[in-house]
């Protein structure tokens, strides 16, 4: 299954939500939104910053992402950035594939 991380950064609503659920009331409800399109948050976790929240996650497909991605961002209360994240063995797949390319102004 597909690996994502995702980066979340509550709005000023998305945080009065924290403080009223909690952190584990959080992993909560995203873990049963991760389920509910036939995923599984393997971490989550806090931070300072920027960023307040970083999940890895497995989803089935990048149409899953997406749809997570589109429903926290409709809610308001959080701004999301996805990656794909790709294993070794994926890498060294991908490097072994032949790809035909020109660089600009070659």
């Amino acid at each position: 299954m597909p690996k994502y991380l995702i980066q979340a950064t509550y709005t000023a609503e998305g945080l009065k939500g924290v403080l009223q659920d909690g952190g584990t009331g959080r992993r909560e409800a995203v873990e049963r939104m991760v389920e509910s399109v036939g995923g599984r948050v393997e971490q989550m976790y806090f931070a300072f910053g920027e960023t307040d929240t970083y999940l890895i996650v497995d989803l089935p497909s990048n149409a899953a992402s997406a749809a997570v991605g589109l429903t926290v961002s409709a809610s308001g209360a959080v701004r999301t950035k996805t990656a794909v994240l790709l294993t070794p063995e994926e890498i060294d797949e991908a490097a072994r594939l032949e790809v035909t390319y020109r660089a600009p102004g070659r």
